[in-house]
């Protein structure tokens, strides 16, 4: 019999890529809430979607197997507090916000890989004085303590870009800060992170210097896999927005091996279990230096169709298959490309819509490049300042995955 997989923001793009899995015959996927529904509207649904979670799973005539995700916010952070209404297994909701949570995340990294991690502290950009309370000197990043993509994040300069940054921060922070406070109340958090809330920033010293990597991995039974590294490129005016993510990485193994470690040490700290994480590094090749820059508790959905190209197998698989209770076998250069990138098309100015590749248009690409997948964010009279959670200075209008 079929396990029946509930999928938190389903889409047709991923939705396609699940049924192509080698094992999808097992599989019934079931919508829970749609994509357009968790993360297009003006804010995030975050106690609309567990009360429509408890109301689909527990009415639903047949077993509830499994519960996945594959998006960032706030359906990796939810997850914990959805399976729970079914008595499901996976990581607790504190050891996902022991790495979500951007503040807490650093504090657990300074007691456990201090090394590896910039200068950091607490910003609240609705403080008068925040500028002048900032302890970490100028240039450093000033980020929420929870978004995503980039949103919200600037490159702080001085004091003139700093106090653009919290106005821009002021105005935009709530689409964020408020379901994220949400999550906070329903879990066991300390006292000293607590008031560290969603209306908050936090400022750390530029890392990115050198060679950005991310390792994809999963905790099984508290022991921790990693299955792939995919390279980070980034540009744009100020080489800050990514352009491409490469698998597998052309980092030195030896470099690879060092944030692997690094991983483990953290991971082992937090108590999350039972699920895949990424977890994105710097390498700065002249000072053989590697920094800790972000953990994510999800698969990489920009990864999923790199990994089926060149190993044979979209990362769905580990994802599931941890959700099912199983430890994942992911297979390893069983595609048939050697090397596979995600394009970022981007524009660096806002402006109007006029045209945008029809179907007829992408299958010529696909005639050409075979197994090229296209997705395309943007229609025909938006604005691309329309388009939702962008990073601070460009903005993402197609992605184009290719194999070669």
């Amino acid at each position: 019999m079929a396990k029946n997989i509930f999928v938190a923001g389903l889409d047709a793009f991923h939705l396609n890529q699940l049924t192509a899995l080698k094992q999808a015959g097992q599989y019934s996927f079931h919508p829970l809430m749609s994509y357009e529904e968790i993360k297009c509207g003006e804010t995030f649904p975050v106690q609309e979607f567990l009360e429509h979670s408890h109301q689909k799973l527990t009415s639903f005539a047949g077993t509830v197997d499994a519960v996945v995700g594959y998006w960032d916010f706030p359906v990796s952070t939810v997850l914990p507090l959805v399976r729970r209404i079914v008595g499901l297994g996976g990581p607790t909701l504190e050891s996902v916000l022991k790495c979500e949570h951007k503040y807490w995340s650093r504090i657990l990294q300074a007691k456990v890989v201090p090394d590896y991690i910039p200068s950091f502290a607490a910003i609240d950009p609705f403080r008068e004085d925040a500028a002048e309370q900032c302890a970490v000197p100028y240039p450093f990043w000033l980020k929420p303590v929870k978004s995503v993509l980039s949103h919200l994040g600037f490159l702080v300069q001085d004091s003139d870009t700093f106090k653009t940054a919290l106005e821009a921060t002021r105005q935009n922070i709530e689409r964020y800060a408020a379901p994220f406070n949400y999550i906070l109340d329903l879990a066991d958090v300390p006292p000293e992170i607590r008031k560290i809330d969603g209306f908050h920033c936090i400022a750390e010293g530029l890392i990115s210097k050198g060679r950005q990597c991310t390792l994809e991995g999963f905790v099984y039974n508290r022991e921790i896999h990693i299955y792939g590294a995919v390279d980070s490129v980034s540009g744009g005016r100020l080489q800050t927005s990514f352009t491409r993510y490469q698998y597998p990485s052309t980092l030195p193994l030896n470099v690879l091996d060092r944030m692997a470690i690094v991983s483990r040490k953290f991971l082992a700290n937090t108590g999350y279990d039972n699920a895949p994480f990424n977890i994105e590094f710097y390498w700065d090749e002249d000072e053989d230096a590697i920094s800790l820059l972000e953990v994510n508790t999800r698969i990489s959905k920009s990864h999923l169709p790199l990994f089926k190209m060149v190993d044979g197998e979209y990362h769905h698989a580990v994802m599931i298959d941890l959700a099912l209770g199983k430890k994942p076998d992911f297979p390893k250069r069983q595609g048939p490309f050697q090397v596979a990138a995600k394009f970022m098309h981007r524009r660096y100015e806002d402006g109007s819509v006029r045209k945008v590749p029809d179907q007829e248009d992408i299958d010529r690409v696909k005639h050409i490049f075979p197994e090229t997948e296209v997705l395309v964010s943007i229609e025909a009279g938006m604005r691309l300042s329309d388009l939702r959670d962008q990073d601070s200075y460009s903005y993402d209008i197609a992605d184009l995955f290719m194999g070669a």
